[in-house]
């Protein structure tokens, strides 16, 4: 999993409340467990104009100019500013893999589903909780600045806008320390290889029917 310390990035605003994994990446793209490929799925049935299914190219796809991720402003943008209670509806964790493959690194909202908020932690995606009036400001600076961009810091816990307002959000310790050192549930486990090869050298010399 990539570390995440600091992010100076675009932003890209999507402008609607109870955005739900379906409408992130669509069910019919959930047949692979890889965690890359994701990517051009992602917001498929608002980002084109025909149905997408899986092995299509979607370069040749006709593309919805109305909709934020296709207008040239927001090109290689990878912070998504959102509504209240992203990522609700299904607990698929295909969810993240699709925001991180496009090269989103951060999602700033007023609130976030449980599952989804978890599962971004895991993909070293940040999620931000800012207060509703601070993410219509934000949405107003972004309509009216071309180019607007936001610079997060992970060890200050804040999100810096260029006019220099700086706010600041939780996290917890343990979810904070895994993505400043890219830690998913896996690399943590590994810290104590060491361990488990010796306790696993033990059982094999003391009960070695259990293998």
């Amino acid at each position: 999993m990539r570390a995440f310390t600091t992010l100076d990035g675009l932003v890209c605003p999507l402008d609607r409340a109870n955005v739900d994994t379906d409408a992130i990446i669509p069910k019919q793209f959930l047949k692979s467990i890889k965690r890359a490929g994701f990517g051009p799925n992602l917001f498929d049935e608002w980002r084109y104009l025909d149905h997408g299914e899986p092995g299509m190219d979607n370069s040749r796809r006709p593309l919805n100019g109305d909709f934020v991720l296709n207008m040239p402003r927001f090109q290689g943008a990878e912070i998504l500013l959102a509504r209240e209670n992203f990522g609700c509806g299904s607990s698929r964790e295909h969810a993240p893999w699709a925001l991180e493959d496009y090269g989103f690194r951060a999602i700033i909202a007023p609130s976030f589903a449980d599952i989804f908020f978890n599962n971004c932690y895991k993909n070293g995606v940040l999620p931000i909780v800012l207060s509703a009036d601070a993410v219509d400001r934000l949405f107003v600076e972004c309509a009216t600045h071309p180019g607007y961009r936001l610079s997060i810091d992970l060890a200050r816990q804040t999100v810096d806008t260029p006019s220099g307002r700086s706010y600041r959000f939780d996290i917890t310790e343990h979810r904070k320390h895994c993505l400043l050192n890219g830690l998913d549930e896996i690399g943590l486990t590994l810290r104590h290889a060491d361990k488990i090869r010796a306790f696993e050298a033990h059982i094999a010399a003391d009960k070695p029917w259990l293998l």
